[in-house]
């Protein structure tokens, strides 16, 4: 079997974050809005001024809220509209997943998905970590064509998850790429390289400070106990961290 490719995605919800992403090393971003509550669909707007600015290929994650994967006709209605909008907008790919009630995939649906999506990749998001059977959904995606499958091996990190991503990968026997999220960052990617993971997805991010000098710390406008003057953005260095330690995995110069 032909050697897999090594792919560093780089989860990002701005136009500065991508921009890091590119500048450390990034092979393509994983575009979001609201990354604080696991990312929900961006702007087409912003998907454009990334490609003008940084020029990175970026597969689009489709969720349009925050919460479960089981979702509304009205839901289903939007998914498809932002899966067109974004193949209309020339985005390499979209990330996607729908579960029914029983903790199974909305095939069906899924299936509408991967028409909508036409010539563009697909990926599976981490739908998948709240599926019942992940070697049953494994298949599934694999039939249905999906490209990609994130997941961090139905753990709340992909370390913790190393032996159900090493049980995918060698199941999938590379019939579908496996993507490890979740707490990734340079020292988690080795142990996963040992696993046969060759795909690895993280956000690399650190907190900035605002620049707002005058703060009402009475108030808060988001979720209980963030700040609102604590920005999350992608590190470069991080990235190109990450970078060094996959390319060293792979053999390749640094």
């Amino acid at each position: 079997m032909e050697k897999e490719k090594t792919v560093l995605e780089v989860c990002t919800d701005s136009i500065e974050s991508a921009i890091a992403a590119k500048k450390g090393g990034a092979d393509r971003i994983e575009l979001c809005s609201n990354l604080i509550i696991g990312g929900t669909t961006p702007d087409t707007k912003m998907y454009r001024i990334i490609q003008n600015e940084a020029g990175i290929p970026a597969r689009i994650l489709i969720r349009p809220r925050f919460g479960d994967f089981c979702y509304s006709k009205y839901e289903k209605e939007l998914i498809l509209e932002q899966i067109q909008a974004f193949r209309e907008e020339g985005a390499q790919g979209v990330v996607i997943g729908a579960l029914l009630p029983d903790g199974s995939f909305d095939l069906e649906f899924m299936e509408e998905c991967m028409k909508a999506a036409g010539k563009c990749k697909v990926t599976c998001h981490r739908a998948f970590d709240m599926c019942r059977d992940p070697f049953e959904a494994l298949e599934a995606l694999i039939h249905l064509g999906v490209d990609t499958l994130l997941t961090s091996g139905q753990e709340p990190s992909a370390l913790a998850g190393a032996n159900c991503l090493e049980a995918l990968a060698a199941k999938a026997e590379g019939r579908i790429h496996i993507l490890a999220g979740a707490g990734v960052s340079d020292y988690v990617i080795k142990p996963l390289y040992e696993k046969g993971i060759r795909h690895f997805h993280l956000s690399a991010k650190i907190e900035l400070e605002s620049a707002m000098k005058y703060r009402n710390t009475r108030v808060s406008m988001g979720l209980p106990g963030m700040s609102e003057y604590m920005i999350w953005q992608t590190d470069d260095k991080k990235v190109r961290s990450a970078r060094m330690v996959l390319d060293a995995c792979s053999g390749k110069e640094a």
